[in-house]
């Protein structure tokens, strides 16, 4: 049978080994695709994001002015790199570019540009400081999270309940457990001068950290799930080693929270085992996680159904992933000529 022949942009090749962007791992498994044909536009914020100089996963490669730069600015780099590249759909996959994409999903389908994306209000809804609200609702525990604009609250936290050690974190990215006011402090600096405020400190929830990917159809459905627990960590507490598991009660977790917001697109859950069997909610992604590749690994590709579901494919449900499956991330040089770097600094870069 021909595999059906479709091009698809990918945002997020970055690969920083302590914190990778889930886009290269998203385009492999789009090559990797048994249905389709899938030629592979990536989409970088960064001269230096390595996705741009790999002609194994990006047959061409393009950079993105930031968000912040506004949307009109945005709209128009799309649109014309859309008349240049021909691309049929869009795969966002870092979590702040994500409002921005879903405010525009109805001018990208104008443009003949198909997405499979949360809504504004479903991003809202599973923000970290909003993360609570959410848990309650689905019927799941979760720790609880104060938003922070000074950094004061860290030496009186006991008063409001909070005792050490305790989870502080970005809106967008980052995380540090802290086991002291001085700590806490001085995570709450680095993430707030990198990513702003507010900052969040979270009860700390013992245990064991276990994830799933999926993909919310929109109606209220879980299309496919993909179960992992953390092996080795790098030290912003991303997985660099992990095993896929199957995890009854996070599966049904996920589906009562995929149920209660009739999510639509990629997500990841991000849940802590206790010692005592106890799972906790501690976060929700919406994009694929930069582990994504361990579903093609498994027999559960989902990148791939995603593109097959917005090619109108009628997918209700995806083979169960193999438990005990190991995956571990490396870091490799690529060797990039001088002259092609200059190409990619002018914002475009096709390989032969």
């Amino acid at each position: 049978m021909s595999r059906r022949p479709i091009t698809v942009a990918v945002t997020g090749i970055n690969a920083r080994a302590d914190n990778p962007g889930p886009g290269l791992a998203v385009a492999r498994c789009l090559k990797e695709s048994a249905h389709l044909d899938v030629r592979v536009i990536g989409l970088a914020y960064d001269a230096f994001d390595p996705g741009l100089y790999l002609p194994e996963w990006c047959e061409a490669a393009y950079l993105l002015p930031y968000p912040s730069a506004g949307e009109e600015t945005f709209m128009a780099r799309l649109a014309a790199l859309h008349d240049e590249a021909d691309f049929d759909a869009i795969i966002p996959c870092l979590d702040a570019e994500l409002p921005t994409f879903a405010r525009l999903a109805p001018w990208l389908e104008k443009l003949g540009v198909a997405t499979l994306l949360p809504s504004t209000e479903q991003i809202r809804l599973r923000a970290k400081d909003q993360l609570a609200e959410l848990a309650q609702s689905a019927g799941i525990a979760c720790p609880e999270t104060k938003s922070l604009f000074r950094e004061d609250f860290f030496h009186a936290c006991a008063a409001e309940g909070f005792a050490y050690p305790l989870v502080v974190k970005g809106l967008f990215y980052d995380a540090k457990v802290a086991h002291t006011p001085d700590e806490a402090v001085a995570a709450f600096r680095r993430i707030a001068g990198e990513w702003g405020v507010p900052v969040l400190a979270q009860k700390f929830a013992p245990g064991e950290e276990i994830n799933l990917t999926g993909l919310g159809d929109g109606e209220g459905n879980l299309i496919g799930a993909v179960m992992m627990k953390k092996r080795a960590l790098t030290d912003k507490g991303k997985a660099w080693a992990g095993i896929s598991i199957h995890d009854t009660a996070l599966l049904a977790a996920a589906r009562r929270l995929v149920a209660a917001t009739r999510w639509r697109g990629p997500l990841e859950v991000e849940a802590m085992r206790g010692p005592d069997g106890s799972l906790s909610l501690i976060e929700i992604n919406p994009r694929f996680p930069a582990w994504i590749y361990l579903s093609a690994g498994v027999g559960c590709n989902l990148p791939e159904a995603l593109v097959r579901m917005l090619l109108k494919e009628n997918i209700m449900a995806l083979p169960t992933a193999t438990a005990g499956t190991l995956f571990i991330r490396y870091a490799l040089e690529t060797i990039v000529p001088l002259p092609v770097f200059e190409a990619v600094m002018t914002g475009e870069i096709q390989h032969a």
